[in-house]
């Protein structure tokens, strides 16, 4: 078998700097000239057609104190380099058309408790640095969050439960801790002792969907959960709940901090039981964010 079937092509044909320098060359008839313009030194060009022609095993230009000349060799290279030049060109404009597409749009799925009191932030920012990319966000709980990634209907998805989706890669971004807190009439406002994680798993909750981050962490938290007060899909809903004195709940943080310092809600303590969590952003494995969704990622963790 011949060594031409069995070297890859990137070894028998010049690099685009080399055949951009030989129609550089073949346009000015200077190799001085040909460098000044690409930026370059002379010997570096000198070197690089010197390179070029070992690799072809051909003369391709005549130098002499005239200037320099395409060999006969030379003028056929060069027309041939010409054409693979426009093909690169071509393939550039595309790659940049397809870059304009991708950027110009950022599709963002997360869970309720990230989509309502990070994300807006964390979009404002972004929007100082693309003021160019039209930001769609879609909220629902982690489960619905993973379903959008894998369909490819997002470019990058937030999540707040103990575990990653199956199928996608991850990266911490953030902390958070569930909280119990009830309305300030509740017999628990008035307890002198936290609760314990048997009376909170016993008590029916005024509480999210299953498939929820929020659900996950106390269910594993809790080994188990009595039949809710009232099961909500969002945690807007599952608060103004609470403010009304329908039950206890089970919230992130970082939902009732008004309500907490206005007295509209009460936290409650719980003893030997932890609902700390991590807050993740997520993307199918092997997909990197790129462009606008990078940006956003970076913003998250600075």
């Amino acid at each position: 078998m011949s060594s031409a079937v069995t070297t890859s092509l990137a070894h028998r044909v010049p690099d685009l700097g080399a055949l951009e320098l030989l129609l550089a060359v073949a346009r000015l008839g200077s190799l001085g000239g040909a460098a000044r313009e690409l930026g370059i030194t002379q010997p570096a060009a000198s070197s690089r057609i010197r390179s070029m022609e070992r690799q072809l095993g051909v003369a391709l230009v005549d130098r002499s104190p005239r200037g320099s000349r395409l060999t006969d060799a030379g003028a056929l290279v060069t027309d041939w380099a010409r054409r693979i030049v426009e093909a690169a060109e071509a393939f550039d404009v595309g790659a940049q058309a397809l870059r304009d597409r991708r950027d110009s749009r950022l599709r963002v799925a997360a869970s309720m408790t990230i989509a309502e009191y990070l994300l807006p932030g964390w979009l404002l920012a972004l929007r100082a640095g693309r003021p160019d990319t039209a930001v769609s966000l879609l909220a629902g709980n982690s489960t619905v969050v993973a379903e959008r990634l894998l369909a490819d209907e997002a470019d990058l998805g937030f999540v707040e439960g103990l575990t990653v989706p199956t199928g996608l890669d991850s990266v911490v971004i953030a902390h958070d801790r569930l909280i119990v807190v009830t309305a300030p009439g509740h017999a628990w406002s008035r307890r002198r002792r936290p609760l314990t994680a048997e009376e909170l798993a016993v008590t029916p909750l005024i509480l999210r969907e299953k498939g929820s981050g929020t659900r996950q962490v106390l269910d594993m938290a809790l080994g188990g959960l009595a039949r809710p007060l009232i099961e909500l899909s969002s945690t807007t809903a599952v608060k103004a709940a609470a403010v009304s004195g329908a039950g206890p709940a089970v919230l992130s943080e970082l939902a009732v901090r008004e309500e907490l310092s206005m007295r509209r809600l009460v936290s409650i303590p719980v003893a030997d039981v932890s609902l700390a969590r991590d807050l993740r952003a997520v993307w199918p494995t092997g997909h990197r964010p790129v462009g606008p969704a990078r940006d956003l990622l970076h913003l998250t963790r600075s």
